[in-house]
């Protein structure tokens, strides 16, 4: 820092950003604030100009963040310690009954569980990283694996804290990993789309969208002109502190300035749970905000940790959704949409009308025997909700409103695209067309291979995708990586400038994570989740290819089904030609599996204190890409315990196991320096 600035400045700035702490904890978290807002404007405004003057006394925990960083130029991927899972959902009050009693098994339990239920906000999920009380990073949810960072975006939004508050009753942890939900309140939502359509501007369809959108901004600074609120739920890593229960949790997060919902209800009975249900469905209009549900979780901590997770969701927690809202409209008319397998879905075309504030003229009608159990037709007064509040979908006909010109729907012998014969496999709801080559089964792959869990090609979009396959400039998805920006300047409404940005794009994904390279393939039932499952077991693409349908069975969470369409993919020439097309194009698939080879393979590690050379999620990071595992506490099966400076009460449990502790240097020797 240089000498010639004068001590009090310093000081004023220190003040600036201790005050401005304060009050955004009283606001945010107490809704008690102390001063007004045009008060708080005008203390942000000294603080900035003050930095903005004396730029070598920026710091990066400076309330300041708040207004924006730099654009970035993409962002950056990173992995959750613990992944953050998905939650099995509950429609009835016999649903939740049966998770109850399911627990009780799980635990051989005959004594009464209590439970916590919070409200289930309708939002974007995240993950906020904090080291001794700094905000490090900030991520989205992704596939639950990984996520995109985001921590710019995320420091403007006013109940984030940059520092976590700390005094002699509230010491923070090393290091905490907790998550919370992004949304848009409701009347914010609606002044803010009144503002666009004023600007010419396409109106959001909903708040989460809006928030979802607003929280992947390459420029910050468009993002802390958005209205995002948080509330945080939960942790995923927490070090040097034990909590009894869930509730507890929370109030240690409230207390370091963490925004919690104030309508939790902590510590209740199954049967107060299912009575919180009800009252919180009777006041969800009433909220400044949207929520779908309810989520139920068991309090104890100690229970949640014996009850485990699946692959795929907890079994510890379950969302108990509210009611979908439900509207009456007219079907107009049936149309068939082909997707990438071929299937044949069709769609209802429903004469416009409001549910639950989104505008609703399509929705899904399955399969055709969906269409036969509900007895729909052309011209039906039909019942429409949005299932779980998203996807919209045909409930029932209103058969008291048919009149006798009502006409039935019976699905195609042919596809509505090629003409191909169909084909309804034996044990199968799906209808579908067996030419792969058929021009919509072609634009749906391209489209996922191209999108943002895959290749991530920025300006591939819909439309595009779709000209280029009727001009026949695209048959496969392999075919991307031959065009050029001659083609592509030529098509409509694209011009050099569009064109050379794409091809820019296209070249920038070509480096692409083998679990995402997967995922890009579209192999029927090997979704994101699959994908993560086998680039986490195989080295190689060859490996993976020559693998038979058993050994892949006996990959955890990869079931028969799964395995027997993925062997078949690779048995297929035409599909291993279409991937060394890709290969040959120059794509290069990061392969991240670990070998058994690795130095480290098979041994846990634990870090305590506060390392010289390396943050702990950088040494996490160099343990697990070296074979080896790191938890969050201190057992028996630890098998080195990573000792930085001022370690916790981790480095005393381990000495009274007798654990093997190492320094930051002894790591490093381990890893090969």
């Amino acid at each position: 820092m240089p000498a010639t600035i004068d001590p009090g400045i310093i000081a004023k700035i220190e003040d600036l950003r201790k005050t401005l702490h304060h009050h955004n904890y009283r606001y945010y978290v107490l809704d008690d604030p102390e001063i007004s807002d045009s008060e708080y404007d005008r203390l942000m405004q000294e603080l900035i100009r003050l930095e903005t003057t004396y730029p070598d006394l920026v710091s990066p925990d400076s309330p300041s963040a708040r207004v924006g960083a730099p654009p970035l130029a993409k962002f950056d991927q990173i992995a959750h310690t613990l992944p953050m899972l998905s939650l099995d959902n509950g429609f009835a009050d016999e649903d939740i009954l049966e998770f109850d009693k399911r627990v009780q098994r799980y635990l051989n339990l005959q004594s009464e569980i209590l439970y916590t239920a919070e409200p289930k906000m309708d939002g974007v999920a995240v993950e906020l990283v904090y080291e001794d009380g700094k905000l490090l990073a900030a991520s989205t949810r992704g596939d639950g694996v990984t996520g995109e960072l985001i921590t710019a975006n995320v420091k403007t939004i006013g109940a984030v804290p940059i520092l976590m508050r700390a005094d002699r009753s509230s010491v923070v942890p090393p290091l905490l990993e907790v998550r919370g939900e992004v949304y848009i309140g409701i009347e914010a939502f609606k002044n803010w789309n009144a503002e666009r359509m004023d600007q010419d501007l396409p109106p959001f369809a909903n708040p989460r969208n809006a928030a979802a959108g607003s929280l992947r901004q390459l420029d910050s600074k468009i993002t802390a002109s958005r209205p995002l609120e948080i509330f945080f739920y939960g942790v995923g890593v927490v070090e040097d502190f034990v909590f009894e229960s869930h509730w507890k949790l929370l109030q240690a997060l409230k207390k370091w300035g963490f925004r919690i919902n104030p309508l939790i209800r902590p510590r209740i009975s199954i049967k107060d749970v299912l009575k919180c249900h009800r009252e919180l469905s009777e006041q969800r209009h009433q909220l400044p905000y949207d929520i779908d549900g309810m989520v139920v979780k068991v309090d104890s901590l100690a229970l949640q940790q014996q009850l485990g997770a699946t692959t795929r969701s907890p079994r510890w927690a379950i969302a108990y959704k509210f009611q979908a809202i439900q509207e009456t409209t007219v079907l107009e008319k049936i149309e068939i949409q082909v997707g990438r397998t071929g299937v044949l879905t069709p769609v209802a075309h429903l004469k416009p009308v409001n549910v639950a504030g989104v505008t609703v003229s399509r929705a899904t009608l399955h399969n055709e025997d969906e269409i036969e159990k509900k007895d729909v037709r052309i011209g039906d007064t039909v019942l429409v909700q949005r299932a779980g509040d998203v996807i919209p979908e045909v409930v029932k006909v209103i058969l008291s409103k048919r009149t006798g010109a009502e006409k039935k729907f019976s699905m195609p012998d042919r596809c509505p695209v090629c003409r191909t014969a169909v084909a309804r496999i034996e044990g199968e709801a799906a209808t579908r067309c067996i030419n792969s080559s058929c021009s919509a089964q072609v634009k749906e792959r391209i489209k996922h291979f191209a999108s943002k869990g895959a290749f991530d090609i920025d300006g591939m979009g819909a439309k595009l995708v779709d000209q280029l396959v009727e001009k026949g400039l695209l048959t496969s998805f392999a075919d991307l990586f031959k065009l050029d920006k001659e083609t592509l300047a030529g098509l409509e409404r694209m011009g050099d400038k569009s064109g050379e940005n794409l091809i820019h794009a296209i070249e920038a994904s070509k480096k692409i994570s083998f679990a995402r390279f997967l995922y890009a393939l579209g192999i029927r039932h090997a979704g994101e989740h699959v994908a993560v499952l086998l680039a986490d077991q195989f080295e190689s693409l060859e490996d993976l290819a020559s693998c038979s349908q058993q050994d892949l069975t006996d990959i955890d969470g990869v079931g028969p089904v799964v395995a027997e369409s993925i062997a078949n993919y690779f048995q297929q020439e035409k599909n291993l030609g279409t991937i060394q097309s890709i290969l040959d194009s120059g794509a290069q698939i990061v392969f991240e599996a670990k070998r058994k080879t690795a130095k480290l393979d098979g041994k846990t590690f634990v870090l305590t204190g506060t390392l010289d050379g390396m943050t702990r999620r950088q040494a996490k990071d160099m343990i697990t890409a070296a074979g080896g595992k790191v938890s969050g506490s201190v057992s028996r099966n630890t098998d080195f315990v990573v000792a930085g400076d001022s370690p916790g009460s981790k480095l005393k449990r381990a000495k009274d196991l007798g654990l093997a502790v190492i320094d930051e240097a002894g790591l490093l020797e381990m890893l090969g320096g």
